[in-house]
């Protein structure tokens, strides 16, 4: 019997080294990212859908992130649609053509703060009984709440609309309008103009001062909804890290600062442009390339695909990161 006891304990000490020697050399399982993480840094959004598109840009949101509106154009540009993507189960779903848009070009889609209104860019004919496309002109359809449809599409009019092109709709809390625009008597580039609501009526639109305006190009300014700043694209400044980079300026004592570069961390050596904040998040749109060669050269066909299509490949497409603005 003493026999058996020892034997027995013997084989149950050669099982417990070999479940652990089993254990040790197991791969350690794969960590998952859980949705309280933070990332750091730029970041795609929704990778899994704008991965398929090659010229994305214009990107809003409304304030709960359960619904959002880009502008979805074909490579050279001849088609330009607004999408509309909505969250369900805490997953986008994928994009649609809104309502209102589909037989026109029309871009730079822009959430009012109480997402009952949104601004777009639009060549539609004016009148309905008339076919022929316009100038780019701003326009907007509303909603008296989030699950109602959209209007029909109504043209912003005088003073704002002009026989010139106007573009990147920006709307404060108050209803006072930012945008973009050309005047030829200034002898610049693209300027920032702002109209105040006053009596619902827009003012007449006055451009912005030397903080953020110079006499290059300055586009696509998204500003705070309470006023306290403004981010836009500058094209080609002194102090820009590529083509077109995003500045910041804030509204102090009744003038724009001058604006600073957003940085490296936002900005690249390719274009950004087209911003839009909401909370703490910065949503804009880049055509950054992050595409690199190999010291030995491709031999590989996939490996060469994967690196050729991968999502900040110089396509333009959105990303977002975190913005703290006080």
């Amino acid at each position: 019997m003493k026999t058996f006891f020892l034997s027995f304990f013997t084989l149950f000490i050669l099982f417990v080294f070999s479940c652990k020697d089993t254990e040790t050399n197991s791969p350690e399982p794969k960590l998952q990212k859980t949705q309280t993480e933070v990332p750091e840094g730029v970041q795609p959004f929704a990778e899994y859908i704008f991965s398929k598109y090659s010229n994305v840009r214009d990107f809003t949101i409304t304030a709960d992130e359960t619904e959002a509106y880009f502008t979805l154009q074909s490579p050279a540009r001849e088609l330009s649609v607004i999408m509309k993507i909505k969250k369900e189960n805490d997953v986008w779903q994928q994009p649609e053509i809104t309502s209102f848009s589909g037989k026109f070009t029309d871009l730079e889609p822009f959430l009012s703060p109480d997402n009952l209104k949104l601004y777009f860019v639009s060549n539609r004919p004016v009148s309905k009984d008339s076919t022929n496309t316009k100038d780019m002109d701003i326009w907007y359809v509303e909603r008296v709440a989030k699950t109602d449809v959209w209007s029909k599409p109504k043209n912003i009019g005088s003073p704002i609309n002009t026989k010139a092109d106007e573009f990147y709709p920006s709307v404060a809390s108050n209803g006072n309008l930012y945008f973009t625009t050309i005047k030829k008597e200034l002898k610049s580039e693209d300027d920032i103009f702002m109209s105040r609501w006053e009596n619902n009526t827009y003012s007449e639109p006055v451009i912005l001062g030397e903080g953020v305006n110079t006499i290059g190009a300055e586009y696509n300014a998204f500003v705070a909804p309470d006023e306290s700043y403004l981010i836009f694209g500058g094209w080609r400044r002194p102090d820009g890290l590529g083509s077109g980079d995003m500045y910041i300026s804030r509204y102090i004592n009744g003038k724009w600062t001058a604006a600073v570069n957003l940085g490296e961390s936002i900005n690249s050596k390719d274009m950004e442009f087209c911003p839009f904040v909401n909370d703490s998040t910065l949503y804009f749109t880049s055509r950054r390339s992050n595409v690199s060669s190999k010291e030995d050269g491709f031999t590989n066909t996939e490996e060469l695909l994967t690196e050729i299509n991968k999502y900040d490949n110089g396509f333009s497409r959105i990303y977002k990161t975190n913005f703290n603005y006080r």
